[in-house]
């Protein structure tokens, strides 16, 4: 794992360092900003959230009562280089068992990850070595010490009373939901920040949100106090990485400023320096800019998109997009 020397904070006067970056979120989307940060520098922390109910995580938080481990693992997947070694350990990570019995499904990283927690009794120490196995460019910290559920209210489940609000409780549920998700919260409603994580953000230069499902992967960060409180106060810059396109259920109909409105509305004291947005999805750039400007940023637009018809970041692109950004 990178490890730097530099003095604390992002006023250290080290200016031959790398950038320290601190990326928020979980599932692909944070897989995509990683993917393309370990191409820029190598002082990387990814910050995952720990509320995912689905799949193997879900199965091995429900049986084992740990953290789901399949965000933090695919964040570690991310973070492996792209020599033989990398791709091979990625391969291995993600790899899951087809079956007729009790291992179906389950992905080899998860099950190595939750290992090594059995072992070291410690989430921050198994994931720290689990990276070292890799030679993962970068950290990947949960963001909170406990297992969370988010809980949504989303408007117009009922088609016949479409403007009606239902609570909606679970990952799944709230990303896979027919409504509009309106706003999320957490249970336990203030959960314990993982002490790392908030040390990360006090100390970056850079703290990049998304992309990523808006709801259910990058909002919650700024639901856990002690995380939150770091993130508005943190000396680091703060660029936020808008999607390549809606999500059914989270995001439908959003435009690129919405993103940005929900972002307010669910910590309006945070502060925002950059907004990185892809020149195809934003078509008129006049209210973007507005919202922006709003909140104390620039907007950059940069061509990220893998260009295949799908809504993929092209890694190569995204990362030149944020080192004109991060190392300017």
């Amino acid at each position: 794992m990178a490890k730097s020397t530099a003095p604390d904070g992002p006023d250290g006067d080290d200016d031959s360092r790398p950038p320290r970056v601190v990326a928020l979120g979980g599932g692909h989307g944070l897989y995509a900003s990683l993917s393309a940060l370990r191409r820029v520098t190598t002082d990387v922390t990814a910050i995952v959230t720990v509320a995912d109910d689905g799949g193997s995580s879900g199965r091995l938080r429900r049986e084992l009562g740990v953290l789901p481990p399949g965000d933090l693992r695919m964040a570690l997947a991310a973070l492996c280089g792209d020599d033989e070694w990398g791709h091979t350990w990625t391969q291995v990570l993600q790899h899951r068992f087809r079956s007729e019995g009790e291992l179906h499904g389950h992905a080899v990283g998860n099950l190595l990850i939750v290992a090594l927690w059995e072992l070291l009794g410690d989430s921050v120490a198994g994931l720290d070595w689990v990276g070292q196995l890799l030679g993962a460019h970068g950290r990947v910290l949960p963001m909170s010490s406990a297992p969370l559920e988010i809980s949504a209210e989303v408007e117009g489940v009922d088609p016949e009373r479409p403007h009606e609000l239902t609570t909606v409780r679970g990952q799944v549920a709230c990303a896979s939901t027919s409504g509009r998700v309106r706003s999320i919260s957490l249970l336990p409603e203030e959960p314990p920040a993982s002490p790392q994580a908030v040390k990360a953000v006090r100390e970056a230069d850079w703290v990049v949100f998304g992309p990523g499902s808006w709801f259910t992967s990058v909002l919650p960060h700024l639901l856990v106090p002690d995380l939150a409180h770091a993130l508005v106060t943190t000396r680091a810059k703060r660029l936020v990485a808008l999607n390549l396109s809606p999500q059914k259920g989270e995001t439908d109909d959003f435009r690129p400023e919405t993103y940005l409105e929900v972002l307010r509305e669910h910590a309006p004291k945070l502060g925002v320096d950059v907004v990185l947005a892809d020149t195809g999805t934003v078509e008129d750039p006049l209210p973007l800019e507005a919202v922006v400007g709003e909140l104390g940023g620039r907007l950059e637009l940069a061509e990220l998109s893998m260009g295949d018809g799908g809504p993929r970041h092209d890694p190569d692109l995204f990362a030149t997009a944020l080192e004109r950004i991060l190392v300017d």
